[in-house]
Protein backbone atom coordinates (compact mmCIF):
# COMPACT_ATOMS: atom_id res chain seq x y z
CA UNK A 1 0.00 0.00 0.00
CA UNK A 2 1.12 3.32 -0.81
CA UNK A 3 2.55 6.02 2.07
CA UNK A 4 -0.25 8.09 3.44
CA UNK A 5 0.30 11.10 5.51
CA UNK A 6 -2.48 12.38 7.41
CA UNK A 7 -3.34 14.79 10.77
CA UNK A 8 -4.12 12.13 13.73
CA UNK A 9 -6.79 14.32 15.57
CA UNK A 10 -7.25 14.15 19.40
CA UNK A 11 -8.33 10.91 19.21
CA UNK A 12 -4.94 9.71 17.89
CA UNK A 13 -2.57 11.62 19.46
CA UNK A 14 -1.65 8.80 22.05
CA UNK A 15 -1.14 6.18 19.15
CA UNK A 16 1.47 8.66 18.10
CA UNK A 17 3.38 9.26 21.41
CA UNK A 18 3.36 5.19 22.13
CA UNK A 19 5.06 5.08 18.47
CA UNK A 20 7.39 7.60 20.18
CA UNK A 21 7.79 5.84 22.77
CA UNK A 22 8.84 2.79 21.08
CA UNK A 23 11.27 4.46 19.44
CA UNK A 24 13.51 5.72 21.70
CA UNK A 25 16.47 3.55 22.71
CA UNK A 26 19.82 4.42 23.99
CA UNK A 27 22.24 5.22 21.36
CA UNK A 28 19.93 6.61 18.61
CA UNK A 29 20.22 9.74 17.11
CA UNK A 30 18.93 12.77 18.92
CA UNK A 31 15.14 12.56 17.55
CA UNK A 32 11.60 13.84 18.42
CA UNK A 33 11.17 12.31 21.88
CA UNK A 34 7.24 11.72 23.53
CA UNK A 35 8.25 14.99 25.91
CA UNK A 36 8.08 16.68 22.87
CA UNK A 37 4.81 16.12 22.53
CA UNK A 38 4.08 16.60 26.23
CA UNK A 39 5.62 19.92 26.94
CA UNK A 40 3.43 21.38 23.44
CA UNK A 41 0.26 19.60 25.24
CA UNK A 42 0.62 22.93 27.30
CA UNK A 43 -1.48 24.55 24.43
CA UNK A 44 -4.32 21.97 24.37
CA UNK A 45 -5.14 18.99 23.14
CA UNK A 46 -6.78 20.19 19.46
CA UNK A 47 -3.56 22.56 19.07
CA UNK A 48 -1.59 19.68 19.85
CA UNK A 49 -3.68 17.76 17.53
CA UNK A 50 -3.18 20.19 14.80
CA UNK A 51 -0.07 20.25 14.88
CA UNK A 52 0.72 16.50 14.40
CA UNK A 53 1.78 14.87 11.10
CA UNK A 54 1.80 11.02 10.65
CA UNK A 55 3.02 8.41 8.24
CA UNK A 56 1.51 5.18 7.94
CA UNK A 57 2.28 2.22 5.86
CA UNK A 58 -0.55 -0.95 5.85
CA UNK A 59 -1.69 0.77 9.12
CA UNK A 60 1.32 1.02 10.40
CA UNK A 61 3.03 4.89 11.89
CA UNK A 62 5.85 4.94 10.42
CA UNK A 63 6.91 8.60 10.74
CA UNK A 64 5.68 11.27 13.52
CA UNK A 65 6.22 14.95 12.66
CA UNK A 66 5.45 18.35 15.07
CA UNK A 67 5.05 21.15 13.64
CA UNK A 68 7.07 23.57 16.37
CA UNK A 69 5.58 26.60 15.12
CA UNK A 70 4.58 27.31 11.45
CA UNK A 71 7.80 26.70 10.17
CA UNK A 72 9.70 24.07 11.43
CA UNK A 73 9.03 20.34 11.48
CA UNK A 74 10.50 18.11 13.74
CA UNK A 75 10.46 14.77 12.43
CA UNK A 76 11.50 11.23 13.43
CA UNK A 77 11.08 8.00 11.90
CA UNK A 78 10.51 4.48 12.84
CA UNK A 79 14.68 2.73 13.57
CA UNK A 80 14.05 -0.05 10.78
CA UNK A 81 12.57 2.84 7.81
CA UNK A 82 15.11 5.19 8.38
CA UNK A 83 16.45 4.14 5.33
CA UNK A 84 13.08 3.45 3.48
CA UNK A 85 13.36 4.97 0.26
CA UNK A 86 9.85 4.61 -1.00
CA UNK A 87 8.86 6.78 2.59
CA UNK A 88 11.86 8.84 1.97
CA UNK A 89 10.30 10.04 -1.43
CA UNK A 90 7.67 10.93 0.67
CA UNK A 91 8.18 12.89 3.09
CA UNK A 92 10.38 14.53 1.13
CA UNK A 93 7.46 16.03 -1.31
CA UNK A 94 5.10 16.20 1.50
CA UNK A 95 7.59 18.74 3.52
CA UNK A 96 8.51 20.49 0.07
CA UNK A 97 5.26 21.23 -1.46
CA UNK A 98 3.29 23.61 0.45
CA UNK A 99 0.01 22.35 -1.23
CA UNK A 100 0.41 19.14 1.02
CA UNK A 101 -0.51 20.95 4.15
CA UNK A 102 2.77 20.58 6.21
CA UNK A 103 5.22 23.23 6.06
CA UNK A 104 3.87 26.51 4.40
CA UNK A 105 6.32 28.80 1.50
CA UNK A 106 9.41 30.54 1.98
CA UNK A 107 11.68 29.84 4.66
CA UNK A 108 11.15 26.53 6.15
CA UNK A 109 13.09 23.99 9.09
CA UNK A 110 12.94 20.46 9.12
CA UNK A 111 14.52 17.93 12.19
CA UNK A 112 14.84 14.50 11.29
CA UNK A 113 17.23 12.04 12.96
CA UNK A 114 21.01 11.93 11.73
CA UNK A 115 21.47 8.97 9.13
CA UNK A 116 17.67 9.13 7.90
CA UNK A 117 17.70 8.93 4.21
CA UNK A 118 15.54 12.10 3.61
CA UNK A 119 18.35 14.38 4.62
CA UNK A 120 19.61 13.06 1.45
CA UNK A 121 16.94 13.97 -0.52
CA UNK A 122 16.69 17.35 0.98
CA UNK A 123 20.25 18.12 0.12
CA UNK A 124 19.48 17.10 -3.65
CA UNK A 125 16.42 19.21 -3.46
CA UNK A 126 18.46 22.36 -2.52
CA UNK A 127 17.98 22.16 1.43
CA UNK A 128 20.78 23.69 3.34
CA UNK A 129 22.32 22.76 7.16
CA UNK A 130 20.88 25.39 9.83
CA UNK A 131 22.72 26.44 12.47
CA UNK A 132 24.23 23.72 14.96
CA UNK A 133 22.61 22.17 18.18
CA UNK A 134 24.55 20.51 20.90
CA UNK A 135 22.69 17.21 22.26
CA UNK A 136 23.73 15.83 25.81
CA UNK A 137 23.29 12.89 27.40
CA UNK A 138 23.81 11.67 31.10
CA UNK A 139 23.82 7.78 31.32
CA UNK A 140 21.65 6.96 34.41
CA UNK A 141 23.76 3.76 35.51
CA UNK A 142 26.35 5.96 36.78
CA UNK A 143 26.43 7.86 40.14
CA UNK A 144 24.66 10.82 40.81
CA UNK A 145 25.67 13.83 42.25
CA UNK A 146 23.87 15.62 45.07
CA UNK A 147 22.08 18.58 44.13
CA UNK A 148 22.77 20.64 46.89
CA UNK A 149 19.30 22.51 47.17
CA UNK A 150 16.12 21.88 48.19
CA UNK A 151 14.00 20.38 45.15
CA UNK A 152 10.18 20.16 45.14
CA UNK A 153 8.33 18.36 42.82
CA UNK A 154 5.64 20.44 41.40
CA UNK A 155 1.94 19.00 41.61
CA UNK A 156 -0.97 21.02 40.90
CA UNK A 157 -1.16 23.59 44.07
CA UNK A 158 2.56 24.51 43.31
CA UNK A 159 1.50 25.52 39.62
CA UNK A 160 1.83 28.97 39.62
CA UNK A 161 5.22 28.79 40.97
CA UNK A 162 6.21 26.74 38.47
CA UNK A 163 4.52 28.49 35.70
CA UNK A 164 6.32 31.73 37.36
CA UNK A 165 9.83 30.08 37.06
CA UNK A 166 9.41 29.53 33.75
CA UNK A 167 8.28 33.05 32.76
CA UNK A 168 11.60 34.42 34.48
CA UNK A 169 13.24 32.18 33.01
CA UNK A 170 12.67 32.53 29.24
CA UNK A 171 12.04 35.99 27.19
CA UNK A 172 8.69 36.34 26.16
CA UNK A 173 7.19 33.02 27.39
CA UNK A 174 3.23 33.35 28.19
CA UNK A 175 3.93 30.16 30.26
CA UNK A 176 1.11 30.05 32.77
CA UNK A 177 -0.96 27.67 35.57
CA UNK A 178 -3.72 27.14 32.79
CA UNK A 179 -0.76 25.73 30.26
CA UNK A 180 0.57 23.80 33.11
CA UNK A 181 -2.75 21.89 34.02
CA UNK A 182 -3.39 21.59 29.95
CA UNK A 183 0.00 19.95 30.21
CA UNK A 184 -0.10 17.94 32.92
CA UNK A 185 -3.75 16.72 31.84
CA UNK A 186 -1.91 15.11 28.08
CA UNK A 187 -1.02 11.70 28.55
CA UNK A 188 2.91 12.05 28.32
CA UNK A 189 2.34 13.24 31.46
CA UNK A 190 1.98 10.06 32.95
CA UNK A 191 5.73 9.65 32.69
CA UNK A 192 6.64 13.32 33.65
CA UNK A 193 7.99 15.35 36.35
CA UNK A 194 8.05 18.82 37.28
CA UNK A 195 10.83 20.11 39.90
CA UNK A 196 11.66 23.84 41.25
CA UNK A 197 14.74 24.06 42.97
CA UNK A 198 14.48 26.51 45.53
CA UNK A 199 17.49 28.64 47.61
CA UNK A 200 18.16 29.05 51.04
CA UNK A 201 16.03 31.88 51.59
CA UNK A 202 13.02 29.53 50.23
CA UNK A 203 12.87 31.71 46.59
CA UNK A 204 12.05 29.47 43.60
CA UNK A 205 15.11 29.66 41.34
CA UNK A 206 15.03 27.41 38.81
CA UNK A 207 12.55 25.09 37.30
CA UNK A 208 12.66 22.09 35.06
CA UNK A 209 10.15 19.06 33.37
CA UNK A 210 11.61 15.82 32.53
CA UNK A 211 9.93 13.33 30.73
CA UNK A 212 10.09 9.64 30.39
CA UNK A 213 9.62 6.97 27.68
CA UNK A 214 9.54 4.42 29.58
CA UNK A 215 11.40 1.94 31.72
CA UNK A 216 14.87 1.42 30.25
CA UNK A 217 14.75 4.10 27.70
CA UNK A 218 16.10 7.44 27.43
CA UNK A 219 14.49 10.13 29.08
CA UNK A 220 13.69 13.98 27.93
CA UNK A 221 14.73 17.19 29.81
CA UNK A 222 12.23 19.53 28.24
CA UNK A 223 13.01 22.44 29.21
CA UNK A 224 15.06 23.79 32.32
CA UNK A 225 15.57 27.48 32.81
CA UNK A 226 17.09 29.39 35.88
CA UNK A 227 15.26 32.79 37.22
CA UNK A 228 16.73 35.55 35.86
CA UNK A 229 17.26 37.21 39.04
CA UNK A 230 19.24 34.54 40.62
CA UNK A 231 21.26 33.20 38.18
CA UNK A 232 25.44 32.91 38.33
CA UNK A 233 25.12 30.51 41.50
CA UNK A 234 25.19 27.06 40.14
CA UNK A 235 21.34 26.62 40.40
CA UNK A 236 21.03 25.11 36.48
CA UNK A 237 23.74 22.83 37.26
CA UNK A 238 21.45 21.85 40.68
CA UNK A 239 18.14 21.32 38.78
CA UNK A 240 19.69 19.68 36.25
CA UNK A 241 21.56 17.16 38.48
CA UNK A 242 17.73 16.93 40.02
CA UNK A 243 15.97 16.01 37.18
CA UNK A 244 18.78 13.15 36.14
CA UNK A 245 17.55 11.92 39.44
CA UNK A 246 14.09 11.75 38.93
CA UNK A 247 13.99 10.14 35.64
CA UNK A 248 16.40 7.91 37.11
CA UNK A 249 13.37 7.32 39.51
CA UNK A 250 11.12 6.67 36.63
CA UNK A 251 13.01 3.75 34.86
CA UNK A 252 15.31 6.20 32.45
CA UNK A 253 17.85 4.69 31.42
CA UNK A 254 19.52 8.41 30.39
CA UNK A 255 18.90 11.44 30.05
CA UNK A 256 19.00 13.82 27.26
CA UNK A 257 18.81 17.17 26.40
CA UNK A 258 19.59 19.54 23.03
CA UNK A 259 20.15 22.94 23.38
CA UNK A 260 21.64 25.45 20.40
CA UNK A 261 25.36 25.46 20.28
CA UNK A 262 25.78 29.08 20.84
CA UNK A 263 24.48 28.84 23.99
CA UNK A 264 27.46 28.04 25.66
CA UNK A 265 26.33 28.56 28.99
CA UNK A 266 23.72 26.22 28.45
CA UNK A 267 26.40 23.49 27.17
CA UNK A 268 28.94 24.79 29.81
CA UNK A 269 25.62 23.92 32.51
CA UNK A 270 24.61 20.67 31.35
CA UNK A 271 28.20 19.13 31.28
CA UNK A 272 28.60 20.41 34.48
CA UNK A 273 25.98 18.22 35.93
CA UNK A 274 27.68 15.38 34.59
CA UNK A 275 25.94 15.13 30.95
CA UNK A 276 28.35 14.58 27.85
CA UNK A 277 28.34 15.99 24.38
CA UNK A 278 27.18 13.49 21.27
CA UNK A 279 27.76 15.00 17.74
CA UNK A 280 26.35 18.71 16.81
CA UNK A 281 23.37 17.98 14.60
CA UNK A 282 21.54 20.71 12.40
CA UNK A 283 18.24 21.18 10.88
CA UNK A 284 17.52 21.21 7.42
CA UNK A 285 16.70 25.07 5.68
CA UNK A 286 14.72 25.58 2.50
CA UNK A 287 15.58 29.05 1.42
CA UNK A 288 13.11 31.57 0.43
Amino acid sequence: MAIALSEPGVDGLDEAVDALREWQYDGAPMQLHPGDLGWFWRFGPEATAAAVRTWRRDGRVLAVGLLDGPTLLRLTIAPDARLDEELARHLAKDVTEPERGVLPEGTVYVEAPLGALLHDLLSENGWNPDEPWTPLRLDLTEPLKDPGVRIEVIGPEQADVRAAVQRESFDGSTFAVERWHAMAAGSPYDDARCLVAYDDRGNAVAAVTVWSAGPGKPGLLEPMGVHREHRGHGHGKAITVAAAAALRELGSSSALVCTPSSNVGAVATYKSAGFRPLPEVRDKRRDA
